[in-house]
């Protein structure tokens, strides 16, 4: 830019002075962009590349990965770098059409006509990564490859396409600079939602002991108290031989112990339109997702429901999917176009037999959230309402309100036991 302002301002001022000393500068500067522009138009670069990216990401955080490249071309490729180009963050036209920005309607007339700035906020809003160069240029004789280390950070949660890779080719005065593009294999990385660091808490509720019974969503096992010995039967663990008895006996003979339950709590997000504000939604995923890594037990079991489309309920624990699971889900997780407390009341109390506790993330405060909490305590479920909104809380507000903007200060701020809402 700075040589082609000298050009510029030398082409104006050497009119009519041809032995001017501007003039040898405008010549001069001419000249070294003319010859770097020729050599960035005959720059080549004939690659394939296949990325090596890691299982998950999560949003806000820089993410290091690698990037195999091979020089399939005849040209011996020099002082190159490499850049991951985003996806297209631009909407389709329902989503623009259908899409108002937050405060839209306290705008002049002017914006609200050519709505520039709402094509801006859903750009931004779409936005996936913010791409970064390889810090190293390298050099690839034909045939030859090469691993190159990248980086970038993801703007938000989501299954984001990856495989857009290009080769930056600088001239040698680094006036220009050539983009080309790579046979690339496709990829895809998956965002976890962004968390926040919790305080130690503690769950309404407690573990319940059973004698019998083979339910897997309760029981660790044969852990709990001795009971009396039985004969051995097939499938029996070794470490439960009574060593003693089979050498009495001449029969092998187990101990039977008591059956070991343990707690299992329900995390529910709310997924129905509340707060017209969609970074509300956004820190309630982020706030689950906290709480998902909080409930991260090795003798627990949660289950997190929610509503899209139809009732979802994913479990996580001891004996099923890892925690990882969970927040694969909340990364692909959307607001609903409808409200159906009725269905997801109705879900949270099919498994209240089996539930500890409930904790329940909402997106604001309204007459219909309230009917849900009041259910699902008339039902005889403990839940915990996190309240995520907007400002101060509401009044009549039932469990602990966050307030969006300062999440990480009121999570922080939670007493060490969550209270049951009565």
């Amino acid at each position: 830019m700075g040589a082609l302002l000298v050009v510029l301002l030398g082409s104006f001022l050497s009119v009519g002075q041809p032995k001017d000393p501007i003039f040898q500068i405008f010549c001069f500067s001419l000249g070294l962009v003319t010859l770097s522009l020729t050599w960035t138009l005959f720059r080549r670069a004939k690659l394939s590349a296949a990325l090596e990216m890691p299982r998950h990401a999560t949003a806000g955080e820089p993410l290091h990965y690698s990037v195999r490249l091979k020089n399939i071309g005849k040209r011996k490729l020099r002082d190159a770098r490499l850049t991951q180009t985003p996806p297209d963050p631009r909407p389709s036209f329902t989503e623009f059409a259908g899409t108002p920005e937050p405060g839209e309607e306290k705008r002049n007339l002017f914006d609200r006509t050519m709505v520039y700035y709402r094509w801006q906020w859903l750009t931004s809003r779409k936005g996936a990564f913010t791409p970064e160069e390889s810090r190293e240029t390298f050099r690839l004789a034909p045939g030859e490859s090469l691993r190159v280390s990248m980086q970038l950070t993801p703007a938000r949660r989501g299954v984001i396409p990856m495989g857009d890779v290009r080769a930056l080719l600088p001239d040698p005065l680094g006036f220009f600079q050539k983009c080309s593009p790579t046979r690339s294999t496709p990829a895809r990385l998956v965002v976890l939602p962004k968390r926040y660091r919790l305080p130690s808490f503690s769950m309404p509720g407690s573990a319940a002991f059973r004698i019998g019974g083979e339910e897997t969503s309760n029981a660790i096992g044969s852990a709990g108290e001795f009971v009396g010995l039985r004969e051995y039967r097939p499938g029996d663990p070794l470490r439960q031989i009574h060593w003693k008895s089979w050498a009495h006996t001449g029969r092998p003979m187990v101990k039977e112990l008591e059956d070991n339950f343990f707690p299992r709590y329900a995390l529910v997000l709310d997924t129905f339109p509340g707060s017209p504000d969609s970074a509300v939604f956004e820190e309630m995923v982020s706030v689950a997702a906290s709480f998902i890594v909080g409930l991260d037990r090795s003798d627990s079991l949660l289950d997190l429901m929610f509503i899209a489309g139809e009732a979802h309920t994913v479990t996580a624990g001891r004996g099923m999917e890892r925690t990882e699971k969970l927040l694969e889900v909340l990364a692909g997780v959307e607001v609903e176009h409808g409200t159906q407390f009725d269905l997801l009341a109705q879900t949270v109390i099919r498994h209240r037999e089996k539930m500890t506790s409930c904790l329940l993330v909402l997106n604001g405060w309204d007459e219909s959230r309230e009917h849900f909490v009041k259910t699902l305590v008339k039902a005889a479920i403990p839940c915990v309402p996190i309240v995520v909104g907007n400002g101060t809380a509401p009044p009549g507000v039932i469990g602990h309100w966050l307030e969006c903007g300062v999440i990480a200060r009121d999570l922080l701020r939670l007493p060490t036991t969550l209270s049951a809402a009565s």
